[in-house]
């Protein structure tokens, strides 16, 4: 008997769980989906299942290929390792579950997640997606995909298990996974896959169509889908089909239509695809990378001062003390209107998961303001204290401060130009410049002390560097098409005017002019001014144009 409990015992310690999706079979019925969002509840406008539609050639001869989307339940999952409070773990038998009472609404995981299967759910503001349906499989029931769906085209199961159909399948067939670039060891495996049907590079997004409206934008909270149920306003589907809309740009010679190219050379083209999520980090992303950057700026240039062998003066520590917390404040003020539970804020300092850098810049941010509260006091109240040790030990958490946002999107693996090696130094001189900006507008309010001569000079050498480390990031060899694409958005397309104007003639051009070659407090001052805004646009820039890349 205790032979067979230890068996047992060993044998759920081997499980690991799969899909199979055989596209042999799939009728593209959307019976998944349904059952899917019956089974937990899934809110109008959001999916865990669904099913995408590509359409290949020129009629008559073309084919509409149906690829069943959901969590990939990956050995590695980044989602998982990028969650702050463990609301997304990976079970014993390798099931990628959610814990939606932890959830604090952060959307990290939904950048992380390479494959767009997480989403917020719109009535608890939570984190959800697929969990392979853990409640039935632990009363050893299938998920409720594979009972209902007619053609016995998903298959689930241990992997581990050789006796297993999902492991006999995964023997003898020829498989394909998305995007195994990523690294994250998918266990979602197509049979029969269609590359172009699995890459969402292949494949422009959805136009409006007759067969696409799911695409058409329902948003982040689906509000545009619940306000549709609770109207009676006509639709017109004949003026919605996309033969309507090729029409249309035939006659007014639209060539440069995308979905009229696409038909007209047979290419393949989305015609059932998922909502659109929107700019999940938005502009309080921006701005707190941009506060952030002036919080540890503040320090760091005084700090750069008293190693050049400067005298700072009390007066100078305190005012660099008091602006740095409170554009810390500021900074966790952001933080937290970012969240779609603000009300569970503290969980990332109570329940962290430390393989989050969300949760390492969380006590990075603590500690920094403590360290500088302690420096702000002493200096006060003339305090005798080892100066040169507390100043070494809040340089270090200055530093972690200005780049640990560089390591948070590199954790987000969804996004591909995010994965820059040199956005550490994008962070880090980008600090620098904030604190210069600060203390160059600072000096025209205050009486300027000696140390302050060197601001021309490091602005100067800041601006140069950033200039280098902005033409690295855009044009070091990109592997993969998103990322390309991205830096096309930046340079030629929806971000080209914002960029040139804001990022590189007011943000970096016009100041290094006003310093090089109009000296004095004041060109100093709107040089400083025109950094700030610099730096603003361009935090901007690179926090939303990576997310107008579709995942899936």
């Amino acid at each position: 008997m205790l032979n067979k409990v230890l068996n047992l015992i060993e044998a759920i310690a081997h499980m690991k769980y799969g899909f199979i999706i055989d596209n042999r079979k799939c009728i593209g019925c959307h019976a998944c989906t349904t059952a899917c969002k019956s089974e937990h509840d899934v809110p109008v406008g959001v999916n865990r299942t669904y099913v995408k539609q590509v359409e290949k050639g020129v009629f008559p001869n073309t084919r509409r290929i149906f690829s069943v989307m959901r969590c990939n339940h990956c050995t590695d999952a980044p989602c998982v390792e990028i969650c702050p409070v463990e609301a997304l773990h990976t079970r014993d038998d390798g099931i990628v579950d959610f814990d939606n009472n932890r959830c604090i609404g952060c959307k990290s995981c939904m950048q992380a997640c390479p494959y767009d299967a997480l989403y917020i759910d719109p009535d608890n503001n939570t984190a959800a997606k697929c969990n392979y349906c853990a409640h039935r499989v632990e009363v050893g029931r299938a998920p409720a995909c594979v009972d209902v769906c007619p053609e016995h085209a998903i298959i689930a199961g241990d992997m581990d298990n050789p006796h297993t159909e999902i492991s006999m399948l995964l023997s003898r067939e020829q498989v394909m996974v998305r995007k195994p670039e990523k690294g994250t060891k998918p266990n979602l495996f197509y049979i029969d896959g269609d590359y172009q049907s699995l890459d969402p590079d292949t494949t422009g997004k959805s136009g409006p169509g007759l067969w696409n409206s799911q695409a058409r934008g329902v948003g982040h909270y689906a509000k545009a889908a619940e306000k549709m149920m609770h109207n009676n306003d006509d639709v017109n589907l004949l003026q919605m089909s996309i033969d309507n809309e090729l029409e249309a740009a035939y006659q007014k010679k639209e060539t440069e239509n995308p979905n009229y190219i696409d038909v007209l050379n047979g290419k393949a083209r989305r015609v059932y695809d998922t909502p659109d999520k929107g700019i999940l980090w938005g502009w309080e992303v921006s701005t707190y990378v941009t506060t952030k950057a002036i919080a540890a700026g503040a320090f760091l240039i005084p700090l750069l001062a008293l190693i050049l062998g400067y005298e700072v003066s009390n007066e100078t520590k305190l005012i660099s003390v008091g602006v740095s917390l409170a554009f810390l404040g500021l900074t966790g003020l952001f933080l937290v209107m970012d969240l779609d539970r603000p009300d569970r804020f503290l969980n990332v300092l109570l329940r962290p998961q430390w393989n989050s850098w969300l949760v390492k810049g969380g006590y990075t941010i603590s500690i920094f303001g403590l360290l500088m509260t302690v420096w702000g006091v002493a200096t006060y109240f003339e305090w005798e204290i080892p100066e040169k040790f507390l100043l070494a030990v809040t340089a270090v958490f200055g530093i972690i401060l200005a780049i640990y946002t560089a390591f948070l999107f590199a954790q987000a693996k969804g996004r591909d130009f995010w994965q820059s090696p040199t956005l550490p130094l994008h962070m880090l001189v980008h600090s620098v410049l904030a604190g210069a900006a600060i203390f160059a507008l600072l000096a025209v309010v205050l009486q300027p002390e000696g140390w302050m001569e060197i601001l021309g000079t490091v602005i100067s050498i800041s601006l140069v560097v950033n200039l280098l480390t902005i033409i690295t990031e855009l044009s070091i060899t990109h592997p993969t098409k998103a990322a390309k694409k991205v830096v096309q958005l930046i340079l030629k397309e929806r971000y080209k005017t914002l960029f040139w104007l804001g990022t590189i003639i007011l943000g970096n051009i016009l100041p290094l002019i006003l310093i090089q070659f109009l000296p004095g407090q004041m060109s100093l001052a709107l040089a400083g001014v025109f950094i700030l805004i610099g730096i603003y646009v361009t935090e901007k820039i690179w926090v939303e144009a990576p997310q107008r890349i579709p995942l899936a």
